[in-house]
Formats: C-alpha cells, structure tokens, sequence
C-alpha cells in the first residue's frame, strides 16, 4: 500500500493575525487525522533558513533530500574536502551500513565547483539515511531509500494543480490550511479587441470557467496549458497502472476515473470554451494587467479573451487530439466526450491551415505573452497526434513534411511531443502497417541518438546532472526535467540502463544535487523552496507555501533585480524570494514533466 500524502502545516506561524496552530491535514482518501499526527521525515516542516550565500553552500553535501528507488543509481556530490572516503548511515540505528572511496575531484564551470561524487548505489536496503564525509562539519539532509521514496512528492506534484484551479471554492477537506472561497468564475468574459470574429463582436460576454491559474499569476494561457496538459496527459497513457487506483483526496476522488485524469478534464473543460465558433482559438484568458498580492478572491478586475492565433490553435488541436484517444476509454463516466475533443482538434487543425502565420500580439494585455514566431514544431506535434487519432495518412505526411528534429520540449519548442507520442504508440501502429519498419526505426533512432547526447553530457559533468553551463535561463527547472522526459523515451524503447540513470539525474537535481542546495519543490526537504512567487502562497497568511510546486530554478538573466542570488556563475543564480519571478516562479508547465518523471520512476 503507498503512504499517505500527508501535508502538514505543523506549529504554523500565521503572518497577518500572529497567532499559531496545530494543524495537521492528512491530504488522501482518508478523513483528517487526529491532532498531533506526526509527518513523513521528507516533509518540509522545520521551515530552516534556507542558504543564504555562495559560501554557506559550499562545503554541503548535495544530495536528493527525499529519496532514492530501491534499485536506482545513488548519487551524492562531495565538496572538494582531502577526505578520499564517505560513509552511508542509517539514522534509525546511527549505524555505518556502507563505505566507500569518493571519485576524483572535477570542476563544474556552471557554478565553479570543484566537487567529487559518492555513488551509493549498491545501499538497497529500505531506510532512512545520510551521508558523512571526515573534515565536513554537515553530513548530507536524510533521506529515503525504498519503492515509496518517491510517492508523497509525486501526489503532491500532481494535487498541486487543484490548489491552482479557478472557479472553486477550495474546501479544508481536500485543501486543509491552504482552503480558500470561490475565484474567477470567468461566466462574465469579455472579447477583447483584435479577438472578435463573425459571430463575436468586441465586448461581447462568453463564458470560460475552471482551467488552472497558469503560474504565479492568476490568468489562463492556452499555450502554456498545451504542453502542461498534454504532458500529465501522457503521465496517465503510458502509466495507466500506477494511476488506476492513485487517490489524491480532490473532490471527484472516489468516482470511477483515476483522479489525474479527473484533474486533467479540468482544464479540457476550460480549454474547450476557448475555441471560437470558427474553429480558431483564443490565446489567453486574462486581465489587462496583473493582479497585486492578493488571494484569487480577492481580485475583481474585468477578464477578457485576446485574439486567436495560430501557436494557441495548434496546441489546442494536439492537446484535443490526445484527450480524444485517451477518454475513449471512460465513454461511460463522460459519454460523447471523447468525439467532441475529436471534432474540435479536427477543427482547430483545419483553422490553423487556413490561418498558418498568424503571431500572437502583445498589445491589448501585458500579462504573459506566451509569443512564438516560429509554428512548425507546433504543426507537427498537432500532425503526429492526429495521425495516431485517426491513423489518416494525411497527417502522417505533414508531420513528415515539416522535418523537425528531436529535442527537449518547452512551451515554445514543441515538436518533441509529436516525437514521444509516436515513439510510444510505433510497435502498435507498426503491426496495424500505419508505420513502416523504417518510418518507426527514424523516429526511434532521433528519439535514441538525442537521449545518448543528453546522458553522455550528464556523465562529463561534475555534478553528474543534465544542466551545462548555457542552460540555466528562465524556468531552468523544467529544462532539466524535460530532458529526463526526452531520455526516457529512449529507455522505453531500448531499456538500456544508462537512460534511466539520467532520468534519476533529472530528478535528483531538482529534489537537492544542485549547486545551490535546495529542493525546489515546496514543502520537501529539509532546504526547500518557501518563498515561491506565487500569489496564493504569498498572500493567504500561511507560512508554509501551498506544497508541490517546483520552483523556475536558477536564472543568470536575473530579470527581476532582486537582491541576495546566492551567485552570480548561471548554477548559483537563484534566491528564494516571492520578489525573484525570474528564478523562483511556480507553473503549470514546469510541474508536469515532474509529475511525469516521478511517475516513470515508480511505474517503470
């Protein structure tokens, strides 16, 4: 039986009134657990000063604060001390349960490190442990080793997009201290000017309600929610076992669909009520500025949706596309949905062919942009899922035609999703002949010959992660996720090892095996991200902020100006900061691919 995924908000400091609490939610299938329930060592709730400076986090141990598979590659990065050796304890027993001699010392240029690796990858046994080195003064933050290592993160990754869901209350049963009134019903929306059509004149009211708050802020973005979606969408079809029966305590929780696809169609809901009558789709669902500091509840600005373009239609289309072949499969618990998310991705497809160079244009709302100049990674990504619909070669040959190549995706760069979805569907569509041997062996190589690139720089690099010294731009977090989302395709084909110990990589980065120390998911680790720019989190007088969410990560661009990075090398360009919307913002695009990665890792 997994854990429970508990969020506690233990002995909370409430900033506004002073006072404090005991408030422990357990956050499952279960009803909340008595008052002075203890929580997992892998919650956040010490609320430690976080590292301040370059040189507090140099002579740390840097090591994945939550924890290791079983059968994982372990891995630790040692500061450049003359200790030659290391020792795993286990902090139930304080007792040494393995030894052994460190690498030789190599210098990270990304953050000027010279560092040496423990690779304790033979402890297997299920625990609670730590690392020590002689002549360090801190051993490494405990963490677990066992086939559940992984479970509360991966919950609370996911359970993190209904606490951004608009247009509900969010009660304390499912929500615990972070439970908050209804927001954004988005039933009053207007069409701005640029977005009205035929049918639609400027000022005219539609409705777009639920969807999730994008990011820090409190609008809706259809580019943006096209990789998000389409990623947890790919999380549950290639990891429909390990989410069968995966209760994450939302309120649909308990039906006859696994609770991320109940989350998903969500936002299916809202992003239908973003297409136009003609096909077309919106670009965002926004305000003409951006919120202050406020709780969701609290705003009151008129919202509006801006103009239909092409980057949005065709994430639109593809995003349909995938959700039409996976709720095929739920016909019963949503009857005719899975053929209307067909017809609309048909509709947005032929939209988009008619309409092929259309920009978005910034100049009605300065909130996100989300522009793109470029649109062929995008018709091919909505090609290849359209393809695997409806198996019309047609498709098939304007995927082809646009010759993209393989690549992490991002939410500007989308063809690798076109990529993963062929990847994963080509024995299946092989022995149905829509493939042939040699159309499936091109996108398996692309897909394989990228992943050995990604894992041949992990191995060249000190920290021994799949972060180089140019990779550290806005929201590096998700690129080193979306790496291991890439390599993992290519250990889905081949099941070659050395895949896998790069998606380890990928994860152990983000959980602490970084140069600067954190576990950038909120509310896990012992020197986890606290002040993520998030305005819920900022603004509802809860100390903790609300748990799952991965920070942007470390940012050399540094666009905010904000004081106190712990450094200015590209790997030490981070401060936890509600003020660093450059390196400390939380979004939807960059929780997916973690959702995703710690899903495969416990799927696998």
């Amino acid at each position: 039986m997994k854990k429970h995924l508990l969020y506690i908000a233990s002995t909370l400091t409430l900033a506004a009134c002073g006072t404090s609490g005991n408030l422990i939610k357990e956050i499952n299938n279960l009803t909340p657990t008595a008052s002075g329930a203890s929580a997992p060592a892998n919650i956040n709730t010490a609320f430690a000063v976080p590292s301040a400076n370059k040189e507090n986090v140099t002579f740390r141990i840097k090591a994945n604060q939550i924890g290791y598979m079983r059968n994982a590659q372990k891995l630790a990065v040692i500061p450049n001390v003359s200790s030659t050796t290391f020792d795993v304890i286990n902090n139930v027993t304080k007792e040494v349960v393995y030894s052994s001699t460190l690498s030789s010392p190599s210098t990270w240029d990304a953050s000027g490190d010279t560092v040496k690796i423990a690779d304790f990858t033979s402890v297997t046994t299920p625990g609670e442990y730590t690392i020590a080195v002689k002549n360090l003064r801190y051993n490494a933050y405990p963490f677990t080793i066992g086939d559940d290592a992984l479970s509360d993160i991966h919950d609370a990754a996911l359970k993190a997009y209904y606490f951004n869901r608009a247009s509900i209350k969010l009660d304390p049963k499912y929500a615990g201290v972070w439970a908050r009134p209804l927001a954004h019903p988005d039933t009053n929306v207007k069409i701005a000017p640029g977005a009205e059509s035929g049918n639609r004149k400027v000022g005219d009211i539609i409705s777009a309600s639920k969807g999730w708050y994008d990011a820090g802020d409190y609008n809706k973005y259809v580019v943006n929610a096209g990789i998000s979606t389409y990623t947890l969408l790919a999380s549950y079809e290639h990891f429909s076992d390990f989410y069968k029966n995966r209760d994450i305590n939302i309120p649909e929780s308990g039906d006859a669909v696994p609770d991320i696809l109940d989350e998903i169609k969500w936002n299916l809901d809202w992003l239908e009520n973003m297409q136009d009558l003609d096909g077309g789709v919106y670009h965002k669902l926004t305000t003409e500025n951006f919120s202050g500091k406020v709780m969701p509840h609290e705003t009151n600005e008129q919202r509006f949706v801006v103009q239909k373009n092409t980057p949005a239609t065709l994430n639109f289309a593809a995003v349909m596309a995938v959700a039409s072949r996976v709720f095929a499969n739920y016909e019963d618990a949503f009857p005719g949905k899975s053929a209307a998310y067909k017809q609309a991705a048909i509709k947005a497809y032929d939209w988009a062919n008619r309409f092929a160079g259309i920009r978005y244009d910034h100049a009605f709302s300065v909130t996100g942009e989300y522009g793109d100049a470029t649109f062929s990674d995008e018709f091919s990504w909505a090609a290849a899922e359209l393809f695997i619909l409806t198996r019309e070669k047609s498709y098939l040959n304007e995927f082809y035609a646009e010759n993209q190549a393989v690549s992490a995706p991002s939410w500007p760069t989308v063809a690798g999703l076109g990529f993963i979805s062929l990847g994963f569907h080509g024995e299946k569509l092989l022995n149905e002949k829509q493939l042939s041997a040699k159309e499936f062996n091109e996108i398996k190589s692309k897909i394989v010959n990228h992943a050995s690139a990604i894992t041949d720089q992990v191995n060249a690099n000190a920290f021994r992660v799949p972060m180089n010294k140019g990779d550290f731009y806005w929201g590096s977090n998700s690129g080193a996720l979306n790496k291991g989302l890439m390599v993992y395709q290519a250990y889905a084909l081949t099941g070659e090892k050395r895949f896998l110990d790069t998606v380890t990589s990928s994860i152990d980065y983000i959980l602490g095996r970084n140069a600067v120390d954190y576990s950038f998911v909120t509310g896990f680790g012992e020197n986890s991200t606290l002040s993520p720019h998030h305005r819920q989190s900022y603004a509802d007088n809860v100390r903790a902020p609300v748990p799952g969410f991965v920070a942007g990560g470390p940012n050399e661009g540094k666009q905010d100006k904000c004081p106190n990075y712990i450094g200015d090398a590209p790997a030490l360009s981070y401060v936890d900061s509600w003020c660093s919307y450059a390196s400390n913002e939380v979004t939807i695009n960059w929780n997916a691919p973690l959702v995703y990665l710690l899903a495969a890792l416990q799927a696998k």
